[in-house]
């Protein structure tokens, strides 16, 4: 019998429920049987959508030197945190080789958590270190030096091979908050993907919890070299990741896929589910696009319709060189309501509130 993709099962833990007020119900996990690998977690502006939209205006911090020089002025102002607003900013990021060797480049650091100000919530990939406490390291040193409080979950070390890699989500404590008993990792005893996908539920802070969007995130590296049966078998992880979302209905896959838009095999034929991400490249070099976010659209009305890829190069005026120091991969970005839509097939919104169609 051939390896089916019906083997990559998952289930939540048992008891705890929802941290919130609100709970995402208990719901029926079918034949949804095998173990989840607990992933360790911790304590602790916007563009048309189209095919060359622009970046979200920089963040507040920017880095103050790159090799010893002075980094340039910002060419746009600083936009006002929307802790809580009408809007969030959800973004995934490859940072290639995240480890020990950019910890002992500061001005690279410190371009990284400038980068992250930009955004509420930031998917990682690639995290390659063997220190437990690197991601918390990061976040001390450099992300939260502005005031601002970012928290992390960090997922076990994946792979088969000796180089290994986590994933990571930051988001920002004043504008997001996090059921910490709904992270997992997606159990694959077949071992049809490299690195499986860390799975966490959010939700947004400042509207009353019964009007906050609530969405769960799957991070995700697939390997370049098997992308074609990886991309297949991410159609059932995707399908088993709603069904054990016990109700919740905003199911965002995003994170490295190695493919562009066009090339989702049958993850891309599940009925209603697209990639976001469309004609631009997201790598560094500016030659492929690898990055998106992946959404079942009638059901995540809360997507505004915003989405971008974040050219640090560009922004920060930095040199080919110095912009591949950070990473070989920009960061994509998508805006979404701060309220949970009440309509499928609408823009959600708040009582009262008016919706300005993007341009």
């Amino acid at each position: 019998m051939p390896r089916s993709y019906s083997v990559l099962l998952i289930c939540i833990l048992a008891g705890g429920g929802w941290y919130f007020t609100k709970g995402p119900g208990t719901g029926k996990l079918g034949e949804i049987l095998a173990t989840v690998t607990q992933a360790r977690s911790g304590t602790g502006q916007a563009a048309p959508a189209s095919s060359t939209p622009s970046s979200p205006q920089l963040a507040a911090q920017q880095p103050a030197s790159f090799g010893g020089q002075p980094a340039p002025a910002a060419s746009a102002p600083a936009p006002q945190p929307l802790f809580g607003g009408p809007t969030i900013r959800i973004a995934s990021f490859n940072i290639q080789v995240f480890g020990d060797a950019k910890a002992a480049k500061p001005y690279v650091m410190a371009t990284l958590a400038a980068i992250i100000h930009n955004f509420h919530i930031v998917a990682i990939q690639e995290i390659r270190t063997q220190d437990d406490y690197f991601i918390d390291n990061f976040l001390r040193s450099y992300v939260n030096q502005n005031g601002r409080v970012y928290d992390r979950i960090v997922g076990p070390r994946l792979g088969r091979s000796s180089s290994t890699e986590q994933y990571a989500f930051l988001y920002d404590t004043a504008a997001i908050e996090v059921n910490r008993n709904s992270i997992y990792t997606v159990n694959d005893p077949d071992d049809l993907l490299h690195r499986e996908p860390l799975v966490a539920m959010f939700r947004v802070r400042g509207p009353p919890p019964q009007h906050a969007f609530t969405f769960v995130l799957a991070n995700i590296h697939t390997d370049p070299d098997e992308t074609d049966a990886e991309l297949d078998a991410l159609a059932q992880v995707y399908q088993v990741v709603r069904r054990a979302a016990g109700g919740e209905d905003d199911i965002i896959l995003l994170g490295d896929l190695n493919v562009d838009e066009a090339h989702l095999g049958l993850l891309g034929q599940l009925d209603g589910v697209k990639p976001l991400v469309r004609g631009v490249p997201t790598n560094t070099r500016q030659t492929a696009l690898y990055d998106n976010f992946v959404l079942h659209q009638p059901s995540t009305a809360e997507f505004t319709g915003r989405w971008g890829v974040f050219n640090f190069q560009q922004l920060y005026k930095l040199t080919p060189e110095q912009a591949l120091q950070v990473s070989d991969h920009l960061p994509i970005w998508a805006e979404f309501s701060a309220y949970e839509s009440t309509a499928p097939g609408r823009v959600a919104t708040r009582p009262g509130a008016t919706i300005r169609a993007p341009k």
